[in-house]
């Protein structure tokens, strides 16, 4: 019988069950995370990533990537920086915000990114990132953590090299997408390379990439050896799935929903009125190019939605996708949705 993981304790807090949010830009925002939250099974929650330069001018209250309600704990703020000295105000931002972790993105490979030295971009300038974790750590006692790739090219002293200095500079905890820098989501996640991570560190290792199910949690921990699992796309497409695992996997007492896709999909449209409204429409569609893969035609409804002008456009369209598809009449919007944090 396999062995499970069990929670992860950073400085204090509990990640239990050891499943994650990944950080995603456009998706890991108030109104996903609540969906996420009202099915249960997450053990940590992400923001999206943050510029940390913009941040302490941000106004929480407002700003689409910092709106929060009560519900959404624990949460993890992610920082995209290349520089050392933004890091400082920066989480002085996020103690003043109440966040549970902060996190530094060393993974995102797109070029617009590491154009600016950050992403991926730092996994290829170590001495730029001990002086960035060495910064963070200075000035916080949250739980650090970092997500990185498995580098540009299979190199195992590269990486080894690489998570040990994290370890030495006090990161507590290294999430890890389990593919090259230049590996597309079509490619395999090569979680077998976390399990040599776990061999080369003391902190705990989270696997990410390529868990779509219950029995892709499984086979992931079978041969990572990971300490916990992050979930990114998969939570889109199926934002139950954290609930599933949980009590699937993880023997945890979450409930087993019956899960109803148009409820679903009201419920994040209610929850986009937490933002201004040119901030609605980008959310909803980046959303329902995930979504719709619930639908063997789904493409259809991805389709209605993308050339919709408004969001209440998009709710007409994607009424009459369901309404054609289940045959039913209702599409709900749930008591609460919406509300003020």
């Amino acid at each position: 019988m396999q062995t499970l993981p069990p929670p992860i304790n950073l400085r204090g807090l509990l990640i239990d069950p050891p499943l994650l949010l990944a950080p995603m830009a456009g998706l890991t925002h108030s109104a996903l995370r609540q969906v996420l939250t009202s099915f249960g099974g997450v053990g940590l929650l992400s923001t999206e990533m943050l510029s940390a330069k913009r941040l302490p001018s941000e106004n929480p209250s407002v700003s689409p990537y910092l709106i929060r309600t009560a519900s959404e704990r624990p949460l993890s703020y992610q920082l995209l920086t290349s520089r050392a000295e933004e890091l400082a105000p920066a989480i002085d931002a996020l103690h003043a915000m109440q966040a549970d972790a902060v996190d530094v993105n060393m993974g995102c490979p797109a070029p617009a990114v590491g154009r600016f030295g950050a992403g991926f971009r730092l996994m290829e300038e170590p001495g730029t990132v001990r002086q960035i974790i060495a910064a963070a750590r200075k000035r916080t006692q949250l739980p650090l953590t970092a997500k990185i790739r498995i580098g540009s090219e299979l190199d195992d002293d590269k990486l080894r090299s690489f998570c040990r200095m994290l370890q030495d500079e006090g990161i507590d905890m290294l999430s890890v997408h389990a593919r090259l820098k230049h590996e597309s989501f079509d490619r395999r996640p090569r979680w077998e390379r976390i399990a040599r991570m776990k061999e080369w560190t003391t902190v705990p290792v989270v696997a990410n990439g390529g868990i779509f199910s219950a029995d892709d949690a499984l086979h992931c921990l079978r041969v990572s050896c990971a300490d916990g699992l992050m979930i990114g796309r998969g939570a889109a497409v199926r934002p139950w799935l954290f609930a599933e695992i949980g009590r699937t996997v993880f023997g945890r007492a979450v409930a087993g929903p019956a899960v109803s896709l148009p409820a679903v999909y009201a419920e994040f449209i209610g929850h986009l009125e937490l933002f201004r409204p040119p901030y609605r429409l980008g959310r909803l569609k980046q959303f329902t190019h995930y979504f719709a893969r619930n639908y063997p035609f789904g493409h259809h409804l991805a389709s209605r939605v993308q050339s919709s002008s408004s969001v209440e456009e998009a709710r007409e369209r994607a009424k009459m996708f369901f309404e054609t598809t289940t045959g039913r009449g209702r599409f709900p919007i749930p008591i609460g949705a919406g509300q003020e944090p």
